[in-house]
């Protein structure tokens, strides 16, 4: 075989990349495959606008059929996202016995399983490391070096615009509109910014991480999700006297057969490595009952972290076809028989510790009426911070509580009749606090 010859559907910012990759490095890429990788269509709405880039006119169309019907192109990288036409789109490729590449976690974290169904029916794979963590490794590090382990959690920061104005918010104790209108500001915020800050994006990865990491299909609309759009200037300050900082955090868990699976604002310790993940950069901790703790850190965004990863995969597949083997890899790294369906922990059952901001009048038996209520639903308190009395006894001030470990379920029932008392002015914030990240 003397190359690979590549169809691409998506020619945005993110395909630019990948076809500079693949000029730019095609002596490094031959030099390690035995092959060139060709791009020999790329198909798109708009094939006139520049990207930057310089590619044969011949090979733009905007027929996505020249790409299926070409039996030339052995793979098909997608890279348009969402979830229609480009579930069709790589289906009708599979069906075609292509392989496919993608991005797309959006596309992987709903339709997966029916994905690769349908590959393993034609003997082709699906790889797609860049859909979680933009150029970092880490889905090939699981499928492969950590194969041999048994990952009981990963933890992830997995989204660089919630990440960027958690940051800004924890170094100039500012608000989250402000930081929000900065982060769009600099192009690391969309104009609709709702599946960052709300922990959709966030929530999509986890589900394709659990699943490797466990070897379980998941549901992802029973995947709690909970973004950061409610943290506030005096949630960053108060976790910072604690001694924590916070971040969304994504967090999978393996416990006696049953999984953890949520993603939602977390207090982390200042120690933890986690905890200095700043900017619009991404980490994902996870551990091996063998190897241990191990963390990736990098860019999880970005045209050349992408095309980076996109490359790694073609050039993976490449590498496989010139050895003439067939689908060397399933794409959840377990055989597919073995992949189960795993039962998913109930978010009201699961423990931790939290901080819970209480907006109250400055008034006697306030704190007695709190813990009363916080006691009869089995939470105990482990510290506390109040602000100074007030001249105003009418106005109200923070109370801050750190608990000890305790049930969500109770904890949403205490804070349900807390908020009911007529001395607490508004809805009780919440966060709760990951201290042991293993």
């Amino acid at each position: 075989m003397s190359d690979i010859k590549v169809g691409l559907i998506g020619y945005g910012n993110i395909g630019a990349g990948v076809v500079k990759l693949l000029q730019q490095n095609a002596d490094v890429i031959r030099s390690k495959v035995g092959a060139s990788i060709v791009l020999k269509r790329i198909a798109d709405l708009d094939i006139t606008s520049d990207r930057g880039v310089t590619v044969d006119p011949a090979c733009l169309t905007t027929d996505v059929n020249a790409i299926f019907d070409d039996p030339e192109i052995s793979v098909v990288i997608e890279l348009m996202g969402g979830y229609e036409p480009a579930k069709t789109f790589v289906l009708k490729a599979i069906e075609k016995g292509k392989h496919i590449v993608t991005a797309n976690k959006a596309l992987l974290a709903l339709h997966g399983d029916e994905i690769f169904a349908a590959a393993a029916r034609k003997g082709v794979e699906v790889q797609f490391e860049a859909s979680v963590g933009g150029g970092i490794p880490v889905l090939t590090s699981i499928k492969g070096n950590l194969a041999a382990n048994r990952i009981g959690s990963v933890f992830g920061i997995m989204n660089g615009t919630c990440n960027y104005i958690l940051t800004r918010m924890t170094q100039e104790g500012a608000d989250f509109a402000d930081m929000l209108a900065a982060a769009q500001k600099l192009g690391y915020a969309e104009p609709n910014p709702t599946f960052d800050i709300e922990g959709v994006d966030t929530a999509h990865k986890l589900a394709i991480l659990v699943s490797l990491c466990f070897g379980t299909r998941i549901d992802f609309n029973s995947i709690y999700t909970e973004g950061i759009s409610r943290i506030s200037a005096l949630d960053v300050k108060f976790a910072s006297e604690f001694g924590y900082r916070i971040k969304l955090l994504a967090i999978g868990k393996l416990n006696n057969g049953q999984v953890e699976a949520r993603v939602h604002p977390t207090m982390i310790p200042l120690h933890n490595p986690l905890a200095e993940v700043n900017g619009v950069f991404n980490a994902i901790r996870l551990h091996g009952d063998f190897v241990g703790p191990v963390m990736f850190y990098g860019r999880g965004a970005g045209q050349n972290p992408t095309a980076s990863a996109i490359v790694g995969d073609l050039i993976g597949l490449s590498r496989s076809m010139m050895a003439g083997a067939g689908r060397r890899m399933a794409p959840l790294g377990f055989m597919d028989d073995q992949v189960a369906t795993l039962p998913l922990k109930p978010m009201a059952e699961i423990v931790s510790k939290y901080m819970l901001r209480f907006s109250a009048l400055d008034q006697p038996g306030v704190l007695s009426a709190i813990s009363g209520a916080l006691g009869r639903h089995g939470i105990s308190i482990e510290s506390m911070v109040q602000t100074s009395h007030q001249a105003d006894d009418t106005a109200p001030v923070p109370i801050v509580i750190m608990t000890h470990e305790a049930r969500e379920g109770a904890v949403q029932a205490a804070l349900a009749e807390i908020d009911r008392f007529d001395v607490i002015s508004q809805q009780t914030g919440f966060i709760r606090i990951e201290d042991n990240l293993e």
